[in-house]
């Protein structure tokens, strides 16, 4: 098994320049990056709690994420149902141990990659 990046970097960049002149949700990825350690199901849950943009910044960064787990041959639940995703994520996170250790991993490093460029694009 070699290393792959997986762009986790550039999807990073990206998901921080679209948002950069939102000074109030830019602190975010902040959020994002302390919520990690909690799982799957939390990071995910988060956007329902949130709303407007900040919401959109927690969804976006999680189809980030399914994205780049879909290049590692990873599928994570991605339901439009909130039940039905909360559920699945569960057995999820139960059923394939591994693969939910890798993806948290993945997603770590894609929050303190955002974090980096949040340092960069904040403006003073």
């Amino acid at each position: 098994m070699g290393w792959e990046p997986y762009k986790l970097d550039k999807a990073a960049h990206d998901l921080v320049f679209a948002r950069k002149e939102q000074r109030e949700i830019l602190p975010q990825v902040y959020k994002m990056r302390t919520t990690v350690p909690y799982g799957l199901e939390r990071f995910w849950g988060e956007q329902l709690r949130l709303e407007g943009e900040e919401a959109a910044y927690w969804r976006a960064t999680w189809e980030k994420l399914i994205e780049i787990m879909e290049l590692a041959d990873v599928e994570i639940p991605h339901k439009d149902d909130s039940s039905e995703q909360i559920t699945e994520l569960w057995e999820f996170s139960a059923k394939h141990q591994d693969d939910c250790k890798v993806a948290l991993a993945i997603l770590t490093q894609l929050c303190d990659c955002m974090v980096w460029w949040t340092q960069r694009y904040k403006k003073n």
